[in-house]
């Protein structure tokens, strides 16, 4: 399948649908890629102003507000917990999972943040 020529919409519900669950480098052409970080809301801000300090390598794409999984800006509603492809979970400093859906992990105190990443144009 090209998934190329497809839309970001068309590719998220290929997501949804759990059938797309690597990377996505060559999808959606004409459209930016990004990677995804999700905190606390405690330490939202102190990473808000790296991102702001390091834009070239950390240029910030949008940041979502505190508790809302809705992409209000990149991806027009899609829902941040469950239209990515693949999700690493990081606890600690270790990696605690990888899930395709993270809808159970969803806490009302995440902020996320969608960066640029060597996908973006």
């Amino acid at each position: 399948m090209d998934y190329s020529k497809m839309s970001p919409a068309e590719v998220r519900t290929l997501i949804r649908a759990g059938k797309i669950t690597g990377q996505t480098s060559g999808m959606c052409d004409g459209y930016a890629q990004a990677n995804l970080l999700i905190l606390p809301m405690e330490y939202a801000y102190d990473f808000l102003l790296f991102t702001q300090r390091n834009p070239k390598s950390c240029p910030l794409l949008e940041v979502g507000d505190v508790g809302s999984r809705v992409v209000k800006t990149m991806a027009n509603t899609a829902d941040i917990a469950t239209d990515l492809p693949k999700y690493r979970v990081w606890e600690n400093g270790l990696m605690s999972g990888e899930y395709t859906d993270i809808s159970h992990l969803w806490r009302d105190d995440f902020v996320y943040f969608l960066i640029g990443c060597s996908f973006s144009s």
